[in-house]
Formats: structure tokens, C-alpha cells, sequence
């Protein structure tokens, strides 16, 4: 069997995929599946090696990646497609809309819960809608900001305070978030936020602790022991998650066991409200024991070292052994939703 491992792709998160992709790669048994490591270049081309490709249906549950040049290899079978693409364009339900296309099994979330899960602002009001605790978040569109400044600013003021912060609502790895610590900063941080989206969310900064879940399974999912991100810059920015030595992971978190309890709960409700499956990570807030919700990450870093990975090896769960749990979660998947379609 043959297994397309999608890397790299469009967004400002090229190179983390890239580094993910290749330990996903890494970690497949190769006594039992050969590995085809395709490369999605910053401007959407697909590349297997040096030659160009194209994912195409053909008969069954398998796709080919086709050659685009005329003297190019021959067609290429492929039986599972493991998308490790972070980011838009690729954890935001496009790549998962071809496979589902081209009807070839894949490895996560669906497009419904990719879709949802990339979006914050999507996020936030379906978490509020099933009573999963959040920040105060307020969503606001570019087109606003540009019309009517003073009224999102009244807005802000009113519903959420300061300090906050400004995110885009599709993007991930702390890019385009700035921290506003009064009413002068609000336009800096939606104008780099607007650099980035046309939507972006202004939330409450929290003022206790980072602690994340990560997530395992389909209809039932297993969730991690509850872990904290110890840091020592202003705020979880990128070069506190990319940099060597920029955070540390503590798992289990030194919380009490009904804080635990909560967290493990509250992750799996927010799975459930986006309709997630094969893996996620959610990310929380702790203020005393109160914990908010911040966001669900549908294909979350990915390599032996990412959070996520050490999140399921505190519950014993080794990176390769959980590569391949993947896989065979997504043919579950697969063959679950097959049978619904006659």
C-alpha cells in the first residue's frame, strides 16, 4: 500500500509542515506501506521528487498522483493521503475536499471539522452555543474596521476591555497575534491581523496559565493527560514555540485531579462540537481552576518532539505506534462513511 504524505503548502506555516512531514514520514513502517513524500510548494504546486503531480481519482478507494509532464513518470497508485499541511490551504478542509473528491481515504478531520476547527471565529460561537467556556472574544471583519473604526473601538471597550489581544481567525503558530495593552494599540494589532485575514477576533487577555489536551480516535476519543507551556517571553509568540529552548512542556500539568477531570472533559466536548476525527489538541486558558477554551487545532505540530506528540507519550503513547494508529483510524473512517453512501 502506498501512502501520499502531503507537505509544506501555501501558508506562512510552509516550513513548520515541512519539518512535520517529514517526521510523519519517518515514522511510518516501511515494512508495510511505501511512502510517498509529496512536497505543496508556497504558490500550490504539487511536486513527488522533482517532478510535478496532480492527485486524481481512478476506480476504488485509491487516487493516483498523475505526472504533469509529458515524459513524466508513470501514473502512481495511491491508497491513504496524510495530510501534515498546517495552516489555510491545507488544515482548513481544501486538501480534505479533494480527497473526498477524488474518494480516496485520508488521515484527520473531515472538511466539515477541518473548516471549523481553522476558523476561530466559527469556533468561538459554535463552543458558546454548547456551553464550552471561552474568553470574552469579539469578531470583527476588516470592511468594519475600515468603515467604522471609532464603533469597533466603542465595541472593544465595552464588551471586552484591555489588555486583549488580536488574532487572525484562520492561522495558526502565533502568527499575526499581538498583544493590545490599551485602546492606543487596538489599531496596530487589527491592522497586522487584517495583514494576515479579513476576519480576525479580539479576546480578553488571560491572565493565568497555557495548558493543552491533545486528542486521539473518531466517534470515541481518547484524550491526553492535561499538560502546561512554561515560557519565559511576554506571551506564547513564535519564537517561544519554534525556538530551541523557547518553551517547556510539563505533562501532567501540576493541577488538581478534578481540574484533570475538566480539562479531559471539556476537550472532548469541543472535539465533539466541531465533529473531529483522527487528532486534535485544544488549547486552554487556566485562571485559578477555571479553564477557557482557546482554540482546537485539527493537525497540530507534528513531529516526535511537538506538543501534541508528547501529550499522547504521557499517556504512553509512542510517536511511531501512534503514526500507525492514524492510519488505521482514518481507513475506519473511511469504510464507516462508505457505508452511508450505499
Amino acid at each position: 500500500m502506498r501512502i501520499a504524505v502531503l507537505g509544506g503548502g501555501r501558508s506562512s506555516e510552509h516550513d513548520v509542515s515541512l519539518a512535520s512531514a517529514a517526521s510523519v514520514a519517518g515514522a511510518i513502517d516501511a515494512s508495510r506501506y511505501e511512502v510517498l513524500a509529496v512536497t505543496i510548494d508556497p504558490g500550490g504546486g504539487w511536486a513527488l521528487g522533482r517532478h510535478p503531480v496532480a492527485l486524481v481519482p481512478t476506480a476504488g478507494d485509491r487516487a493516483r498522483l498523475m505526472s504533469l509532464e509529458a515524459d513524466g513518470p508513470p501514473p502512481i497508485q495511491v491508497d491513504l493521503v496524510f495530510p501534515v499541511l498546517h495552516g489555510p490551504w491545507g488544515e482548513d478542509g481544501t486538501v480534505q475536499g479533494l480527497c473526498e473528491t477524488v474518494g480516496v481515504p485520508y488521515v484527520g478531520a473531515d472538511v466539515t471539522a477541518s473548516a471549523l476547527g481553522m476558523d476561530k471565529a466559527l469556533f468561538h460561537t459554535l463552543a458558546t452555543a454548547a456551553g464550552i467556556p471561552r474568553l470574552e472574544t469579539l469578531i470583527v471583519m476588516h470592511p468594519e474596521w475600515l468603515h467604522d473604526p471609532q464603533g469597533v473601538r466603542d465595541r472593544v471597550a465595552e464588551a471586552i476591555g484591555y489588555p486583549a489581544f488580536a488574532k487572525p481567525a484562520r492561522l495558526g503558530s502565533s502568527f499575526g497575534i499581538s498583544p493590545i495593552p490599551d485602546e492606543a494599540g487596538l489599531g496596530p494589532a487589527l491592522d497586522l491581523a487584517f495583514a494576515h485575514d479579513d476576519k480576525a477576533l479580539v479576546e480578553r487577555r488571560a491572565t493565568g496559565r497555557e495548558v493543552e489536551v491533545g486528542l486521539l480516535g473518531n466517534a470515541d476519543p481518547h484524550a491526553s493527560p492535561l499538560g502546561e507551556i512554561l515560557h519565559d517571553s511576554e506571551w506564547y509568540d513564535h519564537d517561544a514555540k519554534y525556538r530551541p529552548g523557547g518553551m517547556r512542556l510539563v505533562v501532567p500539568a501540576d493541577v488538581p485531579a478534578h481540574v484533570q477531570d475538566n480539562a479531559r472533559s471539556l476537550a472532548v466536548r469541543a472535539w465533539n462540537a466541531i465533529g473531529c476525527s483522527g487528532l486534535a489538541r485544544v488549547d486552554f486558558f487556566l485562571e485559578g481552576e477555571n479553564l477557557y477554551v482557546s482554540e482546537i487545532n485539527t493537525i497540530p505540530g507534528f513531529t516526535s518532539t511537538s506538543v501534541w506528540g508528547r501529550l499522547m507519550a504521557g499517556d504512553g503513547y509512542e510517536y511511531p505506534a501512534l503514526v500507525q494508529r492514524l492510519i488505521d483510524l482514518a481507513f475506519e473512517r473511511h469504510s464507516a462513511k462508505a457505508a452511508y453512501r450505499g
